[in-house]
């Protein structure tokens, strides 16, 4: 792959990828429950999914216990836990703040490897955790970061999902010894998500299909498609680019998931959320996560 057309693949999978919380949030505001969209994703990302590995020829998904754990860590931390916190959250909060939290996915994930003792502790990347902390604590604590109407109880709700997709990458890069790749995964994630949200959704008394305006469920649609097909994007990029570019993504998908916000609901922050979206991307230049594999990062 030519560097400009690495360079155009990577835009595009941030635009794609950042369509994802904009879209979530209109279905929210239409009165979608966070449930029915968590469901509904699972499947689309299923079908998603499917329709690539049949694609490939790599229907056959492995079945040795690493693999069955694997697939149990992708459902239950890459998908069903951090989906329902987001689109709960997203119900309350600006998507451009959602994104901005999303984006602490790497220094959740340094937090963890240090605590557990898998990486050694440097000076520099210390000084991105800090500058990560500022960013959230700027979002949070100053009146005027965030609208009168909008709850801080629920800023740290969208937190928890970063958290949980951090847990999810540090069981994929140091724990799980699974054979299935990384697409087997998403998909059988995918489908064990959807098998665990049809009755959850049920007791939740909610409905399993969304029922509201076309457009609201066109949005939940389009969200979970753009966000399985900008990991399918992802994964390609990683082979054929290299980890260290491809994981630039994650600077692109923020910065396009606050202008598709801009664009799609009219939002508009104030100079202390942008401040606190430069720290944020400060540090994590000096995180600089080092995947050893493809990780499985945000769908939302």
């Amino acid at each position: 792959m030519s560097p400009a057309a690495a360079l155009a693949a990577l835009v595009g999978l941030g635009a794609l990828w950042g369509l994802g919380a904009p879209l979530v949030r209109l279905a929210r505001l239409e009165g979608i429950s966070a449930f029915t969209i968590v469901f509904v994703q699972s499947l689309v990302g299923a079908a998603v999914m499917a329709a690539i590995l049949i694609a490939r020829g790599r229907v056959r998904l492995p079945l040795d216990h690493a693999s069955l754990l694997l697939y149990g860590a992708v459902a239950s931390l890459g998908i069903v836990l951090p989906h329902l916190a987001g689109f709960w959250a997203l119900g309350h909060i600006p998507a451009g703040i959602h994104a901005i939290l999303t984006s602490l996915v790497p220094m959740f994930a340094l937090a963890l490897a240090l605590g557990l003792r898998i990486e050694r502790f440097e000076p520099m990347r210390g000084l991105g955790l800090m500058l990560g902390a500022l960013a959230v604590a700027l979002l949070v604590l100053p009146e005027t970061a965030l609208p009168d109407s909008v709850p801080v109880f629920f800023v740290l709700v969208s937190a928890l999902a970063p958290l949980c997709y951090a847990l999810e990458s540090a069981f994929v890069a140091h724990i799980s010894r699974a054979r299935a790749g990384a697409m087997q995964a998403l998909f059988a994630g995918s489908v064990l998500a959807a098998l665990i949200m049809a009755p959850v959704t049920l007791l939740a008394g909610a409905p399993l299909l969304p029922q509201g305006s076309p457009l609201a469920i066109w949005a939940i649609l389009g969200a979970g498609a753009a966000g399985t097909l900008a990991y399918a994007g992802y994964v390609t990029l990683l082979r054929c680019a290299g980890s260290v570019f491809a994981t630039q993504v994650a600077y692109l998908v923020t910065g396009w998931a606050m202008l598709w916000s801009a664009l799609m609901l009219g939002e508009r922050h104030s100079p202390v959320v942008w401040l606190a979206l430069a720290i944020l991307f400060a540090g994590l230049f000096l995180v600089q996560p080092r995947p050893r594999l493809p990780d499985l990062p945000p769908t939302n």
